[in-house]
């Protein structure tokens, strides 16, 4: 893994679709730089600081969301002269998003009184009244011909389907829920799931048609569903929950097949290995130097501890069983507990899933499904920030505030130690194609240029620089 230099930034960074092109946000302007070389290719002037960015999935559009102001901006890569500025006026912005054929940007209003839809190609713009939520509650087929909206009106929750192609409304249904948290079409566009953290059916599969498959409760009497993920190969949806259960549905019954416990102490977990993170002092090697009778022995720092102190570095360390995990009791008289799964994602591959138990925000449970049962857990210091898979292949990097990065995959894990001055890991993003990293801290940024994963191997690889 190399590393780059690190550069200033101050709001969101992201990769084109294409992998080769990264906007940064520093303040008010947005900065192009090609992926490979980080050289500046446009540099564009908002109107104010930029608060969110996005870039249209054919990679020549970008937008800004300026929603301080609220305002959003669009800009070309290939045409420097085209701009688009995008003004609600007192209805205001509190989210914008691209179409699949972008050519049309989508803004939500404050107060989810409507969700606009501008066309970049006419100026026509298409209104949908009262969305139930800003970023939430939109979800477009893979083909990119239809999108579910949720609405509410009337106290009841709806799924407006529109025709990306006319923005009409094709039909609209009333779907089961007491307050609606989010939907989303499966991979094959077949259902539309839908997912309730109050009602008594947790989880609702509905047909394109509005005719409801089926309904999954889970357990009574509690909150419900915390997140929800389809596998990328269709098959399988994964329902996080906040009674720290993870539960896989298959598409054919819809009935769960699969269901994981985040328990505090794991007596015996099979083919699994938990990865701890400890301190590796760096140790100086002194036995070969030799002093002279004229050599000053008063100098500070002669010593190798003096030398060593101040200096540390950090690898896994693989745990016998039994062990307790660290776990935190969610104060139960506020609101938002932190409890349940906050972080569940699938590999490309749809073999493995990461979750991490909000209450146990240092620990990462990786899961196999096709052996259906626990690959391995990773003890961190800190809390865990960030966790991504690699879009290419089964290996999962994660950061926790801490100048180190940290990588599994089904050879091993290790700590990678970034070689940057006083550089703290916050966020960080994959290009699409997995050859590069994008590895932020507080107001600056950099990238590590990621080698393809080799075979597994039976060497050991827990304790990797």
């Amino acid at each position: 893994m190399e590393f780059t230099d690190a550069f200033k930034q101050t709001g969101p960074c992201c990769f084109s679709p294409d992998s080769r092109f990264l906007a940064i946000a520093v303040d008010y302007r947005l900065v192009i730089r090609d992926v490979v070389s980080l050289k500046v290719i446009q540099l564009y002037s908002c109107v104010d600081k930029i608060s969110y960015v996005e870039w249209a999935l054919d990679s020549e559009y970008i937008l800004c969301g300026l929603y301080k102001r609220p305002m959003v901006q669009a800009w070309s890569l290939t045409q420097p002269e085209w701009t688009c500025k995008i003004d609600e006026g007192p209805a205001g912005i509190a989210y914008a998003r691209w179409s699949p054929d972008s050519r049309h940007i989508l803004t939500t209003s404050e107060f989810q009184l409507r969700l606009t839809v501008w066309s970049l190609v006419n100026t026509a713009c298409v209104h949908v009244q009262w969305p139930k939520h800003a970023s939430k509650g939109v979800s477009f087929t893979q083909d990119g011909k239809f999108a579910a909206v949720s609405t509410r009106r009337d106290c009841k929750d709806y799924i407006n389907l529109l025709s990306c192609h006319t923005w009409e409304i094709m039909g609209t249904f009333a779907v089961d829920t007491i307050d609606l948290a989010g939907v989303e079409w499966s991979p094959d566009d077949s259902a539309i799931v839908i997912w309730d953290s109050l009602l008594e059916y947790k989880v609702l599969i509905y047909s394109p048609d509005g005719r409801c498959l089926f309904k999954y409760q889970a357990y009574e009497s509690g909150l419900g569903v915390k997140t929800v993920a389809w596998s990328p190969c269709g098959q399988f949806l994964a329902v996080g929950s906040y009674d720290q259960m993870l539960r896989v549905l298959n598409h054919l019954t819809w009935k769960p097949f699969a269901e994981f416990m985040h328990i505090s102490t794991i007596r015996n977990a099979c083919n699994a290995a938990i990865f701890k993170e400890v301190d590796e002092p760096l140790q100086l090697d002194m036995s070969g130097l030799c002093l002279t009778d004229d050599f000053p022995h008063n100098i500070q720092g002669n010593s190798p501890e003096n030398v060593a102190e101040g200096n540390s570095r950090v690898k896994y360390k693989v745990m016998d069983f039994p062990i307790s995990l660290p776990s935190q009791k969610p104060a139960i008289d506020k609101p938002n507990p932190k409890q349940g799964l906050g972080l569940l994602s699938w590999s490309n591959d749809s073999h493995y899933v990461f979750t991490r138990n909000d209450n146990m925000p240092t620990i990462l449970w990786i899961w196999d499904i096709c052996r259906l049962e626990l690959a391995a857990v990773l003890v961190q210091k800190e809390p865990i920030r960030a966790a991504a898979w690699d879009p290419t292949c089964p290996r999962v990097v994660l950061c926790t505030g801490s100048p180190h990065l940290y990588m599994w995959s089904p050879s091993g894990a290790c700590c990678v130690n970034i070689p940057l001055p006083n550089f703290v890991i916050y966020d960080l993003k994959w290009n699409s194609d997995g050859s590069c990293l994008l590895l932020k801290d507080r107001e600056s940024f950099c990238c590590a240029a990621v080698v393809s994963m080799l075979p597994d191997s039976s060497e050991d690889s827990s304790d990797g620089e």
